[in-house]
């Protein structure tokens, strides 16, 4: 477990009942972790403005698929960013809408370049691009042998 580090917070008693309200409502076992929760969310948030910072991130888009060539469009343009598309999962939510989640990796700002892309097309309902590593991350290496590491969370 890493070194934590105690220090304290002087809050205004009306905000300090709108974060106990937050931290019960999250479900946060402590004040400390619903504390961490938006220290992180808010370093995440700073870095996807960062274009030049090499992130993780989803991709979800919900389209019709009966739409001209909708398929065929999303998976030219997938293929044409396969250095940042690592995987793809493709859901059947009705007889017309499919929904598909796509992990990304690789600079905000080409990833937000992809996602506003795909999000544009005709027949593409909902695209939401969420960035989820609060730090920087090492580049995909696209090779097959192996490297040891370990995983530190």
């Amino acid at each position: 477990m890493p070194d934590i580090v105690r220090f304290s917070v002087s809050l205004e008693n009306d905000l300090l009942g709108q974060f106990d309200s937050f931290c019960t409502e999250g479900k946060f076992a402590t004040r400390s972790e619903a504390v961490r929760h938006l220290i992180r969310e808010k370093l995440v948030s700073s870095q996807s403005t960062d274009e030049n910072s090499h992130v993780a991130a989803s991709l979800t888009l919900v389209y019709d698929h009966h739409k001209t060539k909708i398929t065929d469009k999303l998976l030219d343009l997938q293929h044409a960013h396969s250095e940042s598309v690592v995987s793809t999962m493709h859901v059947h939510l009705d007889d017309d809408l499919c929904m598909e989640l796509i992990a990304l990796r690789g600079h905000a700002g080409e990833l937000q370049n992809l996602a506003d892309a795909l999000g544009g097309l005709k027949g593409v309902h909902h695209a939401k691009l969420v960035f989820a590593c609060s730090q920087s991350i090492s580049p995909l290496h696209l090779h097959s042998h192996p490297h040891p590491h370990k995983h530190t969370h």
